[in-house]
């Protein structure tokens, strides 16, 4: 079994891949928008451009995603993306990437279980952890 995030956005779904592809190193694998779509016809006209569905590959994880065309987005609330490194630089690079222009809720910084640990809200309204295990220091 497989168990994969799948994140939804405010008309912005191909902006926020292209930028988690940039800074977690990952591959768009796949990106369909709702104009040619099976769901065309069912969709307003503003929204047509839209994601539908969009793929993610980071190492041997899956993100996945879409718009939520017809007005009925809402923010996530009760997740958190949890992402795990090895490297002290990786993380602290990736948080302060995915911190650009969101809400940083705990700062990074050394903890009794971590290297490091922090937890934001970036720019497209998902939530982050981004923990760096402990070095055995």
């Amino acid at each position: 079994m497989e168990i994969s995030p799948y994140l939804n956005f405010n008309g912005n779904c191909a902006e926020a891949f292209k930028w988690y592809a940039e800074i977690l190193g990952g591959e768009i694998v796949y990106m369909q928008t709702f104009r040619g779509s099976p769901l065309e016809s069912e969709v307003p006209e503003a929204d047509l451009d839209q994601v539908m569905h969009a793929s993610l590959k980071i190492g041997d994880c899956t993100l996945m995603a879409s718009d939520n065309p017809w007005g009925n987005y809402s923010p996530p609330e009760g997740i958190q993306i949890s992402t795990g490194f090895d490297d002290l630089a990786e993380a602290t690079r990736v948080f302060n990437a995915l911190a650009e222009g969101g809400e940083v809720k705990m700062k990074f910084e050394k903890t009794f279980w971590a290297a490091g640990f922090g937890m934001l809200v970036d720019r497209f309204k998902i939530p982050w952890m981004v923990n760096c295990e402990a070095s055995g220091d």
